[in-house]
């Protein structure tokens, strides 16, 4: 594995600090916080640069806000100065020696491939074998362990500057364990610390139908055994590599459907999930009311709607598109555009 040694130059780059800034004020320009560092943008990012350079950097205390959609979770959100542009400008480094390592068949946070590939792959493997074995981990992102992590991290990265800063964010929650879900790091952190278990599959379980995206994974073989056997081999290799341990791992036969990545996969078909066609159901009947009642832009009110239409075009939901009225939010979406 070739490991890569002189990252910090570029990390600290104006260039790469210039980009990140940008890629990290995308879409957010309406922030007041923002909009602050916009209107001191050349010092604000000199200051940056040399606290990098000078290893001043320390990764600032986390505000935590919880959601409940798809399920109740812990979102820790960090300011957009310094916090989020550092971890921009990591990513703009560290991304390209990421990438070529992972395998071919892990879907989260790489850049073209993603829910919708990860789905197409799966039809594939639904399609040639007659059962599956799907999984997911347990409080997976709570879970991860720092020291693990950071040694994930070292097995590819030598340079010492370059581990200093990404530790300082590893290391950022006490307690030992935790991957903060919402730092714009925490999914490439996630696909690696999992990186090993696709390893383990590939290499030693010699499994070809798998397909991971994050923490959730299913294996495909025409034999009820090899998935048992595998299901086991992984559960111990889970626990005692990475600390993890399952919160599902069902083997099934593929003509019940595989419910992955937001659909039901079946030989001939794909559909919706259950859950989320009740969640596109009550977000699509809020949006008329939230345009009007001033919630929402015009725009947000479009693209919620546009974003809808690009979901279901991978399954079959032609009754579903009926059923929730999409053609009329449309027309009404399209009405409102007139208007303004």
């Amino acid at each position: 594995m070739k490991r890569h040694g002189r990252l910090f130059p570029d990390l600290v780059s104006r260039d790469n600090i210039e980009l990140a800034y940008d890629k990290a004020r995308s879409g957010k320009t309406w922030q007041r916080t923002v909009q602050r560092v916009d209107a001191r943008r050349d010092e604000r990012l000199a200051h940056l640069q040399a606290d990098l350079q000078a290893g001043r950097f320390d990764t600032s205390p986390y505000r935590i806000k919880k959601v409940f959609e798809p399920k109740e979770r812990d979102i820790y959100v960090l300011p957009f100065y310094p916090d989020r542009i550092v971890q921009h400008a990591l990513m703009n480094v560290l991304e390209p020696v990421w990438t070529p390592l992972l395998i071919h068949d892990t879907y989260a946070c790489i850049p073209g491939r993603g829910l919708h590939a990860g789905s197409r792959r799966t039809m594939e493997f639904v399609r040639r074998y007659r059962y599956f074995l799907k999984c997911d981990i347990s409080k997976f992102y709570p879970s991860i362990s720092h020291d693990i992590m950071f040694a994930v991290v070292q097995r590819k990265i030598t340079c010492t500057p370059t581990l200093g800063r990404l530790g300082n964010i590893i290391y950022s929650l006490a307690g030992g364990k935790n991957v903060p879900i919402g730092n714009y790091t925490s999914q490439w952190k996630g696909n690696l610390y999992l990186h090993e278990l696709d390893m383990f599959v590939k290499h030693e379980l010699r499994v070809r139908g798998y397909v991971r995206y994050c923490d959730d994974f299913v294996l495909f073989s025409d034999s009820k055994r090899e998935l048992h056997e595998a299901r086991e081999a992984m559960r111990e290799y889970l626990w005692e590599n990475l600390g993890l341990t399952y919160s599902k791992a069902e083997v099934a036969p593929v003509s019940q459907g595989v419910d992955f990545l937001g659909y039901r996969h079946f030989p001939d078909k794909i559909l919706l999930r259950k859950s989320t066609a009740r969640r596109v159901r009550r977000r699509l009947a809020r949006l008329p009311h939230q345009y009007r009642d001033g919630w929402i832009t015009l725009e947000q009110y479009r693209s919620s709607v546009a974003s809808t239409w690009g979901w279901l075009r991978w399954a079959n939901t032609y009754n579903f598109q009926i059923a929730i009225q999409l053609n009329d939010l449309q027309e009404d979406v399209d009405a409102c555009a007139e208007a303004v």
